[in-house]
């Protein structure tokens, strides 16, 4: 192994692993991201994209269209994971791409400076917890099967409601992380991070909101 290859595989390792730590240790790997050379930013391509897909289904599956899709008898339960997988990845791909603008945007208006990539960077990280959330599709499912998907189905009492609001939950958490790793990153205090993180934040909250019927 060449030492450029022996080098590649440190950087993609340790892109890897701050998939792993910035849920442990977040002002840390925001930190590194400073590092906006074209071997750190190659490194992490793969765990990026992977944090897009998996966050990208978790965001469709909180839409109000999920919570419609077998509303029609004729349908499938098959289109639920291939519309998620879909629609995950389209979704993903194209806020990765918007909300990384609004985080420049956000990280620019408070004084700092960044590279588009740096803030798409540190957007994909901070949805890691966003892609956790995927575990509550599993006592979801058990629970309620496929009436989580059918307008008025077994998943509107108790258990679904407290489902929802542990969804919220894991929301709220990658929205702190954002703005704490705009701060790690920017080296500014909370004042200006929080401002920094609520242009970018305000669209994904208002989706979240209007899926649970709360505007």
């Amino acid at each position: 192994m060449t030492a450029g290859a022996a080098s590649g595989s440190v950087h993609e390792r340790a892109g890897w692993r701050h998939v792993r730590d910035v849920l442990r240790r977040p002002g840390a790997v925001f930190g590194a991201l400073r590092d906006d050379s074209e071997e750190q930013a190659q490194a992490r391509q793969e765990p990026v994209l992977a944090i897009l897909i998996l966050a990208g289904t978790a965001g469709v599956l909180m839409t109000g269209v999920a919570r419609t899709l077998l509303d029609d008898p004729r349908r499938s339960e098959l289109v639920v994971p291939v519309w998620a997988f879909v629609g995950g990845l389209l979704h993903g791909v194209g806020a990765y791409f918007a909300l990384g603008a609004l985080v420049l945007l956000g990280i620019t208006l408070v004084g700092s400076l960044a590279t588009y990539r740096s803030a798409r960077h540190v957007l994909a990280y901070a949805a890691v917890p966003l892609a956790l959330s995927l575990v509550l599709w599993l006592p979801r499912l058990l629970l309620h099967g496929g009436d989580s998907f059918r307008t008025g189905g077994a998943d509107a009492g108790a258990a679904g409601t407290a489902l929802d609001l542990l969804q919220g939950g894991f929301v709220l958490w990658a929205v702190v992380l954002l703005a704490l790793g705009i701060r790690a990153y920017t080296g500014y205090g909370w004042g200006r991070a929080v401002a920094a993180a609520a242009i970018p934040a305000a669209l994904p909250l208002a989706i979240l909101a209007r899926g649970y019927g709360l505007v």
